[in-house]
């Protein structure tokens, strides 16, 4: 049994100025902003943006002061939109005394997670799903440089493979108003493709098959935190819990033991004891020890009792294994939550 057969399939990315990007980045960027000022704040923070309207609404512990208009305005601007936007903030402030009553180290809710890792790039992970964050992070470069002026936030980029060989590329991108279709499909192809890509012969590159893209975020579109799960993840290539990042604080596991199971799989591969690795945990509320530890190798083998032995999966253990109560999370909200450098749950120790 292989974990997945990786010879033919599609995966896609998205610029930070995609609206679900643009809201899980706002989200996380809250979150870094409750535990700069308080390691210990608990917090649940969504954010929705549509037609020139964001909501931010959930449930925040902390002793931090918040200026969440702020941070969201603020954000929205860095990250290259100038139009209005009217905030609207229905966060529930809950007492830390409150609090203290559920802090007694269980999952905060029930659920299932995995964590992937593979030999075959040095970022661990599938070479497509490399590729794909690659071109859109290019898009960002290349925006942000001024190498292309008439290039705006929004975007989405997706790779398809066939038989082990890249056969397609898309990007569509937006752009300025009154930009010839046949100016932006030559400039992408030469300033963001080829540079990532390479060499482009035998590959089907597809640039804004719909023809304009002149609006985009949130006056074009809406946007809502945790509805990029795949692009968050591994592509789709191995299966997902379904619990989303962004604005969660790590005691809740949607996110801790995510990252957990990326480490132990990562660190598996690291040191040898498999070329693919699936790692994967399932939790009951309130309960500390979790109902299974799986692993296997990309022969099905079951790598589950080396995991048991080097690795605990109780929710507060993994805080302390990862040091995750320090504000590490808006670099994770837009190009994947993996492969990145300088993240705890990224570091190679050895088995």
């Amino acid at each position: 049994m292989h974990i997945h057969d990786r010879k033919t399939y599609t995966v896609e990315s998205v610029t930070n100025g995609h609206p679900d990007k643009v809201c899980d980045q706002i989200s996380d960027a809250i979150l870094d902003e409750c535990l700069r000022g308080d390691p210990m704040s608990r917090v649940a923070v969504e954010t929705f943006g549509s037609h020139g309207h964001l909501v931010i609404g959930g449930e925040v512990t902390t002793t931090a002061k918040v200026p969440y208009e702020k941070i969201a305005r603020t954000l929205y601007k860095n990250i290259g939109y100038d139009n209005k936007l009217d905030v609207q903030v229905f966060v529930v402030e809950q007492s830390p005394d409150i609090a203290q009553g559920v802090n007694t180290g269980g999952a905060g809710d029930q659920g299932i997670m995995y964590g992937f890792a593979t030999k075959e790039t040095k970022e661990f992970l599938p070479e497509g799903v490399v590729l794909v964050h690659k071109l859109a992070k290019r898009l960002q470069e290349a925006r942000e440089k001024k190498q292309i002026k008439w290039l705006r936030p929004d975007g989405k980029t997706q790779i398809t493979i066939q038989d082990g060989k890249l056969a397609t590329v898309l990007v569509s991108t937006q752009h300025e108003k009154g930009v010839h279709q046949e100016d932006i499909v030559k400039t992408v192809t030469e300033k963001i493709i080829k540079p990532v890509v390479g060499n482009l012969k035998g590959i089907e590159i597809l640039v804004n098959p719909t023809g304009n893209f002149e609006l985009g975020g949130f006056e074009a579109d809406t946007g809502l935190t945790g509805r990029k799960i795949m692009v968050d993840t591994y592509g789709g290539l191995i299966c997902h819990g379904g619990g989303a990042f962004s604005g969660k604080d790590l005691t809740k596991v949607d996110r801790s033991a995510a990252y957990m199971c990326r480490f132990v799989a990562k660190n598996l591969v690291a040191n040898g004891y498999a070329k693919d690795c699936l790692v994967s945990v399932a939790y009951a509320i309130g309960h500390i020890d979790p109902l299974m530890v799986h692993a296997i190798d990309e022969k099905g083998k079951s790598l589950a009792s080396l995991v048991k032995k080097h690795f605990d999966f109780r929710p507060l253990a993994i805080i302390e294994c990862l040091d995750l109560r320090k504000p590490w999370y808006l670099p994770t909200a837009a190009y994947g939550h993996f492969g990145k450098k300088g993240l705890p749950w990224e570091k190679i120790i050895r088995i």
